[in-house]
């Protein structure tokens, strides 16, 4: 029995190491070949290299067809990357006008990663018609738009994770310097006049982890379409590909959880004494935060663990069941699109919660309102007048008309 992988999606470097299971008599030899997520020139070589063996190609008796996979991905994934770019469109573009509208919100270093992340939320969100596209026809866009495409979502995706890291350090440094405590060398660096800096480093972090889908991703012709997607040389080994994935993950992922969970947990404890007259808005509060870190974890975790699965099997060749692997693939396209609908809730958990921010909105929305009635109140006087000037026209016409 044999089988071969493939992968629908660009997914750049987690696609899975096809296994092939060859019988001939009462023998078993294993071989190892590329999918089509997770190419190189040296799996090229040893595929060819394998060919060149006593087993023929009639060996082969079963192949592991993943057309099926291909169709869930061209169904599943179009609709769930629309839902995620109207709503995530919707609610970052807001943000980023009230921001723009009221200077007042962008005084503290929070406002100022809020208003970074929602950027980095809608770049984001701006990859996904591409990969929507990509999954019904396959990327018909040239190379130019691949590198692009792939690196914007590596980089912004990474972005995000570090600027909600961030956000947590500085809401526990606020809670700190409430208390009058000592807030140590975090808190000289995680100050205003440094604000620019920290964000600089932020970006520059995430570039890092996004610069190789930049310089390896290719389209690349498979049987049925087109695919873009990162070739990596052959000085480049599956295990340094597989820690650019763990690297990834713990950046991406793992970092940011312990520095939300540490910062939070002291944020918790200074809410806890807060005197007793408080304890309505203490109550509240705390359950903002658990429900910040949970919806992290909901979202973020399964997708992680996923990727990493995947990078140990490009590694171990753990996945020998076609079944198996057609599971994991799907597994990817699920968690991947629950990982992105992160970018529609943050404006919903980290600025619209906040009563600040709502207070902004309702008075830029109350100004609005007024601007639009005085507008519609001046084309309804320039309305009246012309009507009373008309009717006094016809009036006098009538009476010069009817005069005695």
């Amino acid at each position: 029995m044999c089988y071969e992988s493939e992968f629908p999606k660009a997914q750049r470097r987690t696609g899975p190491v096809a296994i092939a299971h060859c019988r001939r008599g009462d023998k078993q030899r294993r071989y190892r070949y590329p999918s089509t997520m997770d190419l190189t020139e040296e799996d090229d070589y040893d595929y060819h290299d394998n060919l060149t063996l006593n087993y023929s190609y009639e060996d082969y008796h079963t192949v592991c067809e993943k057309a099926d996979v291909r169709s869930f991905a061209g169904l599943f994934l179009p609709v769930v990357y629309a839902a995620c770019v109207v709503v995530g469109l919707a609610g970052n573009s807001l943000v980023l006008a009230m921001y723009a509208y009221h200077k007042r919100l962008r005084r503290t270093m929070t406002e100022v990663f809020l208003a970074h992340l929602a950027v980095a939320d809608l770049l984001l969100l701006l990859t996904l018609p591409f990969w929507a596209a990509d999954a019904v026809l396959g990327w018909e866009l040239g190379l130019p738009l691949c590198k692009l495409v792939s690196a914007c979502y590596a980089i912004n995706f990474t972005c995000c994770m570090l600027l909600l890291a961030c956000v947590s350090i500085d809401r526990y440094l606020a809670s700190v310097r409430a208390e009058g405590r000592n807030q140590g060398r975090l808190g000289r660096v995680f100050t205003r006049a440094h604000c620019g800096k920290v964000c600089l480093g932020v970006w520059a972090v995430a570039f890092l982890l996004g610069l190789p889908d930049l310089l390896f991703s290719t389209v690349r012709e498979t049987s049925e379409r087109r695919v873009c997607m990162a070739v990596y040389p052959a000085s480049l080994a599956l295990e340094v590909k597989a820690c650019l994935e763990v690297v990834e993950v713990l950046l991406g992922f793992l970092v940011p959880l312990l520095v939300m969970m540490w910062c939070y947990a002291g944020v918790g404890r200074v809410l806890r004494r807060l005197p007793e007259e408080s304890r309505g808005r203490r109550q509240r509060a705390i359950r903002v935060l658990l429900v910040v870190v949970g919806v992290f974890v909901v979202t973020q975790l399964p997708y992680n663990a996923v990727k990493m699965c995947r990078a140990i099997n490009s590694v171990y060749t753990l996945v020998t069941h076609c079944g198996v692997s057609k599971a994991l693939d799907r597994a990817a396209q699920v968690t991947e699109s629950l990982a992105l609908t992160h970018c529609c809730l943050n404006p919903l958990l980290y600025v619209f919660l906040g009563s600040s921010f709502r207070q902004y909105v309702l008075k830029a929305a109350k100004a609005f309102g007024e601007r639009t009635r005085r507008r519609r109140g001046v084309q309804r006087e320039d309305e009246g007048m012309e009507i009373s000037f008309n009717s006094h026209n016809a009036t006098s016409q009538e009476t010069s008309t009817f005069s005695i």
